[in-house]
């Protein structure tokens, strides 16, 4: 029984002291403790990455935590406090451009908007400082400037409450990456420097290539006949003059032979008169003689001319200028010759057919110009003129061309609902063949730009547009309002000033080395 007791006095008195040693870190614990509201603030990921600064503050209002960073307030912003005196700076860009909101704290409690003047002024690379004055809006104090993107900057805050001035700042970066020079060379990064620019933005209208209506031939006969021979077919090139059939004519035999007649009545009305000539001068002749020999002669004159010139109409002489044509030719045979150089693209003429004079036996095509028939929609028809020039290039090949507009149809197709322009191309080397779909691109007007960058300069980041600034060994976005294009240059109307340089070729490797290092803010 006593043994019992001894072990229940010696438990109670252990148990007393275990108490006592637990009380007494308990209050080591809370001693160490700091006594503020937003002291596990800075466990929560910021919005931004955050470098803090060292805060400076005027002589009168010194305070030992002031390089303490910033915690998280109540509205989810930063929240700077000193002497019992809070302010939270947030940015607010729901619905509205991004702007600055700024709420202020007494002891943890909130103070009316109107307790302090707030300035806030932000320094960005390349960029002159953004002053942001307030205004008492609900329970806030509002920005009166927008904070464009990137939200990278540093940020120095002075509040004036009661006479007192305080002072805070910190560093946030987004979009940015640190590239140096050397590794510029090995990634194949260009840069360039923004500036005024001639844009011509450009009008790019469907097409294919057709003949030149112009420059097409229909060759007929012009004399009934049988065809005795074809050389030539649909599809071959032929020059001017080249013999295309051979064909027998009685018509053209006759006329042939009339020739020869009035030729052989010329010379002897021509004997006939030298000798009535004569013979009047001797006064040995009447003169009646000597006159009707003239007329004769005259007559036999015209009636020559007349053949010829038939003949001549039809290009088929009766004089034969090679031994082999000496030898071959009748007085029936014709010869159809092509009238132009170019391309045969139709033929209705075969061995043994008998022809009409009228009767259209080959289509030539001279195809040393093309015409690039273009599609316009009734909404571009204000844009395209006459005389605009056009750079027109094949869609399956590496085809180009330049001409000029040179007509434009007056009324919109009926099941196209389009009208038709064409542009005349030189095709001397027989690039463009006729059926080839192209592009064409028109120059619609020429901008003055005051700013312009590189096309090739431009990327997508998040639901911007933007150019990659070059600023000492950084790089940081620029997002950018752009204007018009011609597809080298575009225009730039706000986000980036004249003389600031920027990322150009291969760009992409900058906002790949973007992504690794997670720079970017995700709104």
């Amino acid at each position: 029984m006593k043994r019992q007791m001894i072990l229940i006095v010696i438990v109670i008195a252990v148990g007393a002291v275990l108490g006592g040693l637990i009380l007494t870190w308990n209050k080591e614990d809370k001693a160490a403790s700091p006594d503020t509201p937003h002291a596990d603030q800075d466990k929560a990921a910021p919005p931004h990455a955050v470098h803090v600064f060292p805060e400076t503050t005027d002589a009168s209002t010194t305070d030992k935590n002031a390089a303490r960073k910033p915690g998280k307030g109540p509205k989810g912003g930063k929240l700077f406090t000193q002497d019992g005196f809070g302010v939270e700076v947030t940015i607010f860009e729901k619905g509205v451009p991004p702007q600055l909101r700024v709420y202020l704290y007494e002891n943890g409690k909130p103070l009316p908007p109107t307790a302090a003047k707030v300035t806030v002024t932000l320094s960005r690379l390349g960029a002159p400082a953004q002053i942001i004055n307030f205004k008492p809006e609900g329970d806030y104090l509002l920005g009166d400037q927008v904070v464009e993107e990137p939200h990278s900057f540093d940020m120095a805050i002075a509040a004036e409450r009661d006479g007192k001035t305080f002072r805070w700042g910190y560093s946030q970066v987004e979009a940015r990456v640190e590239m140096p020079d050397e590794i510029l060379k090995s990634t194949g990064i260009e840069i360039l420097t923004a500036g005024p620019a001639t844009i011509q933005p450009t009008l790019k209208l469907p097409g294919e290539i057709v003949f030149n209506e112009h420059t097409i031939v229909q060759v007929v006969p012009r004399i009934p006949g049988i065809v005795l021979s074809v050389y030539r077919h649909h599809g071959q090139q032929v020059k001017k003059g080249e013999v295309l059939a051979v064909i027998e004519s009685i018509e053209l035999a006759d006329l042939r032979s009339q020739l020869l007649a009035a030729r052989k009545l010329l010379t002897l009305a021509r004997i006939t008169f030298e000798r009535e000539k004569r013979l009047w001068e001797e006064k040995i002749s009447a003169k009646q003689d000597y006159l009707a020999a003239q007329q004769a002669l005259a007559e036999a004159e015209i009636a020559v001319n007349l053949a010829s010139v038939k003949l001549r109409t039809l290009e088929a002489p009766i004089e034969s200028t090679k031994q082999s044509d000496k030898q071959d030719r009748t007085l029936a045979r014709y010869e159809i010759r092509a009238p132009i150089s170019g391309l045969i693209i139709d033929k209705d003429i075969a061995q043994g057919e008998t022809l009409k004079e009228d009767a259209t036996i080959f289509t030539i095509a001279d195809i040393s110009t093309v015409w690039a028939q273009l599609t316009v929609y009734p909404k571009d028809l204000d844009v395209v003129k006459l005389g605009q020039t056009a750079i027109v290039r094949a869609t399956a090949s590496d085809i180009e061309g330049e001409g000029v507009v040179s007509y434009i149809s007056a009324l919109v197709g009926a099941q196209t609902r389009s009208a038709t322009a064409r542009v005349v191309l030189d095709n001397k080397d027989g690039d463009w063949l006729p059926g080839m779909f192209v592009t064409a691109e028109l120059v619609t007007e020429e901008i003055e730009a005051p700013v312009a960058v590189s096309v090739d300069a431009i990327q997508t980041l998040g639901d911007n547009s933007v150019v990659f600034g070059r600023y000492g060994k950084y790089f940081e976005a620029r997002p950018l309002k752009l204007g018009r294009s011609d597809g080298t240059m575009v225009e730039v109307q706000s986000g980036l000033s004249a003389g600031e340089r920027y990322a150009a070729g291969n760009s992409f490797a900058v906002k790949a080395e973007l992504g690794k290092s997670g720079a970017t803010h995700d709104h």
